[in-house]
């Protein structure tokens, strides 16, 4: 269902989704209380919703739309204001999926490759996921063996579009990797994260309070975007955290999150770990992205003394850089599926039997605590 007070935006927004012939648009409707009324009637898995409507706006009608139909799954669409991304965080926070940031004009939106792109590839996986509700299958965990190495080099492309068609990763038996013994106290946490990624992120990282080392984080956002995130963390979580700055070293008990539309990197200089931010081509069609980060986290740390965690998301943007981390000894954890929006990023670090834990989010914060400190999980 579409939802914009916009008739000419809704049309467009129908066109670009309905040009997948995967994609059946059942309603499209003006505001909030209409939207409500047609949940009702119809069976619905995504709901785009606009903010800013007459009679109900999206902020009112999210809680009561997720009332009617607790398995839904809804993108707000917002501007890429600072107030739209204050308001598109909030509203991550009060049980929506995800957001997509809306071209200011219908010229815009007609003419935005990107956008569709993205719009589509978000409406496809979430539709996914609100089928799957209650009814997943989970691979049957076997005794460990060894996780073949995948090559460490990533295709770049240049121009990419902002996510890639979301494939779901493949079912199959999941292998995990010892964790080290005697257990070693790293020195880094390094976090990826997409579709669903905020949410997650507030639950881990309510856990990690007074954790001594640092905390890199590379969430799939615009640039405006990540700002607010920065901003979300610091007061729900309590800790310190920022939007990266080139050049600034790493020091332990803050948060760095990669900023919209560039790849946050390791770099030693004069004997320090500093980071470095570069607008190289997108990975995995996304920049920022997780691989680089794990890349150089590896280089720049020591990947003994790296724990990694991939979150919900689509893709499979971490594979390739966690898959360094765990070869030279790194420890990597993965959200589960049940809990996962969208089981594309851990899906893809599970199936490769790169993960010693693949866990329930809320279990995924107190391990890492206790990882952080050296202690067995």
């Amino acid at each position: 269902m579409v939802v914009d007070d916009s008739a000419v935006i809704r049309g467009l927004l129908t066109r670009a989704l309905e040009g997948d012939q995967e994609i059946r648009v059942v309603a499209s409707v003006g505001d909030g209380q209409m939207a409500i009324n047609s949940l009702q009637r119809n069976s619905i898995d995504v709901i785009v919703l606009d903010i800013e409507m007459p009679v109900m706006d999206g902020i009112t009608a999210l809680p009561k739309l997720l009332a009617v139909a607790p398995q839904v799954k809804i993108i707000m669409a917002s501007t890429l204001t600072l107030r739209g991304a204050d308001v598109s965080m909030r509203c991550l926070q009060a049980g929506a999926a995800d957001y997509i940031p809306k071209p200011t004009s219908t010229r815009e939106v007609g003419g935005a490759e990107d956008f569709k792109r993205e719009l589509v590839s978000k409406v496809k996986a979430l539709g996914a996921a609100a089928r799957r509700a209650g009814s997943r299958s989970r691979g049957e965990i076997r005794p460990l063996t060894p996780a073949a190495p995948l090559p460490s080099a990533t295709e770049r492309a240049a121009g990419a579009p902002a996510l890639a068609p979301f494939r779901r990763p493949e079912p199959g038996p999941i292998t995990l990797r010892p964790f080290p013994n005697p257990p070693a106290r790293p020195d880094i946490v390094a976090i990826g994260s997409s579709t669903g990624g905020p949410q997650a992120l507030f639950e881990v990282l309510s856990h990690l309070k007074g954790l001594q080392q640092p905390i890199m984080i590379t969430q799939h956002m615009p640039a405006t975007f990540t700002t607010i995130l920065a901003e979300h963390i610091s007061r729900q979580c309590g800790l310190a955290a920022a939007e990266a700055k080139d050049g600034e070293v790493i020091t332990g008990g803050r948060v760095y999150i990669a900023p919209g539309d560039f790849h946050m990197l390791v770099a030693q200089r004069a004997g320090q770990n500093v980071l470095t931010l570069t607008k190289d081509p997108p990975e995995n069609f996304c920049r920022p992205a997780v691989d680089p980060m794990m890349r150089s986290i590896v280089k720049g740390f020591g990947a003994r003394k790296v724990l990694a965690c991939i979150l919900t998301g689509m893709g499979q943007d971490g594979m390739r850089g966690c898959t360094e981390v765990v070869n030279q000894g790194g420890v990597l954890i993965g959200q589960d599926e049940a809990t996962s929006v969208v089981w594309g990023m851990p899906g893809a670090v599970a199936q490769a039997g790169l993960c010693s834990a693949i866990l329930p989010l809320k279990e995924i914060g107190p391990t890492l605590r206790k990882m952080a400190t050296g202690a067995r999980p």
